[in-house]
């Protein structure tokens, strides 16, 4: 092989078998990085690529717990310590039947560049386990989280890994763990965030990554003197971040059409309102019901067995459900049906092939680690109130939220320009993200 990057990647494949999603990730940032890369031989002589795709640390350990009816269950439980160069490990933790070691070293490498690009002195990590706390009791998921930090506290703290919240563990799973964090350690330290707002939490943090979202498709639809006023907006999932990005898209005079979940997706022409809004959030953080419901109260369109809505034709597509939820084959129906505009709240949520359509058709296409760090930036936040033992109000958070984004926007500008003008914001993001990091590991040695 001559190729730079399948040489690479032929290493990183046989290093880490089988680990799909975690291959899918190295590559697409190997194929950005690259040719910056040979341009800057520093890099590729200290072998930074290969150290920042190699974990620092991985824990793996076992989760046993009693459920209700008195019988003992056995869960896997990770955490991966990907890279500390500019600051303590950062990054969620998930729970969901389809956690494996692949999956969270992808998020871990995509969450080293995200947290850098924040311009926060946060380092990139990411853990979980197979643990479903759907259709669980609060008992059961207490014990499971007290058992799960029981293993994990030793290696977590304020200043050396801080975990947050991911799929399937909200407020309720943060409070049992920094609970038992507490109770093992006697001390009361921000180990944790997303935490509740009497206990060190932020203002902000729920909203953050759809705000954040938003922000930034507000920022590139700007270079082109334009905004999301009057903009048709595609919607995907109906979870946290499909919930504040359609707020804050409303707030910004789009109109919203389409939420989806894991049964289907609703398609409403008329818009969503706050009302209808405000009918989700119960729907869906009180009632724990399928969108559907929000069809047959409101009279729309539902598509069942469809959890995607990317054949609605839009101006703006917002992916906030999961990872792949864009194939190449919706791309090219989302650029047909006049959609110019993606800002990704999901982590990866568009194949490579998705990418790669909405790249030559030139539109303007906000990857996840610079679109939808908001979440983590304001985590970072957090970890800033904490350790200065005070709370901000929420317009102090927000504007910081959205300077942030509007610096993360200027960095993928820097680095993304092509000399025709066309701004590339997969490189921008990844090339961004990079230099910060390599910099501070060549600055240690070689560690």
């Amino acid at each position: 092989m001559s190729n730079p990057v399948d040489e690479f990647m032929a290493r990183i494949i046989a290093k880490n078998p089988g680990e799909v999603e975690f291959h899918q990730a190295v590559r697409e940032v190997t194929e950005s990085l690259m040719p910056f890369i040979l341009e800057n031989p520093k890099y590729r002589s200290a072998k930074i690529l290969e150290r920042m795709a190699e974990p620092e640390r991985v824990i793996l350990f076992r989760v046993p717990w009693v459920d209700d009816k008195g019988e003992i269950q056995v869960n896997k439980g990770y955490r991966i310590e990907m890279n500390s160069a500019i600051g303590p490990y950062k990054g969620g933790l998930r729970f969901h039947p389809t956690v494996n070691l692949g999956i969270l070293k992808f998020l871990a490498f995509e969450q080293v560049l995200k947290n850098s690009l924040t311009t926060l002195p946060m380092g990139g990590g990411k853990g979980g386990s197979d643990f479903d706390p759907k259709e669980k009791s609060d008992n059961e998921v207490m014990r499971f989280c007290q058992s799960f930090m029981t293993e994990l506290f030793r290696h977590v703290g304020a200043n050396t890994d801080v975990p947050a919240g991911d799929i399937g563990v909200g407020g309720r799973e943060i409070g049992f763990l920094f609970g038992q964090y507490k109770r093992l350690r006697n001390e009361f330290t921000g180990v944790l965030t997303g935490k509740g707002l009497e206990w060190g939490g932020s203002l902000i943090r729920l909203e953050a990554t759809g705000y954040g979202q938003v922000y930034f498709a507000e920022e590139m639809l700007n270079t082109r003197g334009d905004s999301l006023k009057g903009k048709i907006c595609s919607v995907s999932g109906s979870g946290n971040v499909a919930q504040f990005a359609t707020e804050k898209a409303i707030q910004m005079g789009a109109k919203v059409v389409t939420l989806s979940d894991s049964n289907g997706y609703i398609y409403d022409p008329d818009g969503i309102n706050e009302e209808k809004l405000a009918f989700v959030k119960n729907l869906k953080n009180v009632k724990r019901g399928r969108i559907k419901e929000y069809a047959d109260k409101y009279g729309c369109t539902y598509v069942d067995g469809k959890s995607t809505p990317w054949d609605v034709p839009c101006q703006v597509a917002l992916p906030s459900a999961t990872q792949n939820e864009i194939s190449g084959a919706d791309a090219e129906l989302l650029v047909k049906n006049g959609c110019f505009v993606v800002s990704e709240g999901a982590n990866m949520p568009s194949t490579p092939e998705a990418v790669n359509v909405f790249l030559n058709h030139k539109i303007l296409f906000g990857p996840g680690k610079a679109a939808n760090a908001g979440g983590v930036a304001t985590s970072g936040l957090e970890m800033t109130q904490n350790s200065m033992r005070l709370s901000w109000s929420r317009e102090e958070v927000d504007n910081r939220l959205h300077r942030i984004m509007k610096e993360i926007h200027a960095t993928c500008v820097k680095y993304g320009t092509r000399k025709d003008g066309f701004i590339n914001y997969v490189d921008g993001a990844n090339i961004g993200g990079f230099v910060k990091v390599a910099e501070a590991m060549l600055a240690q040695g070689v560690v």
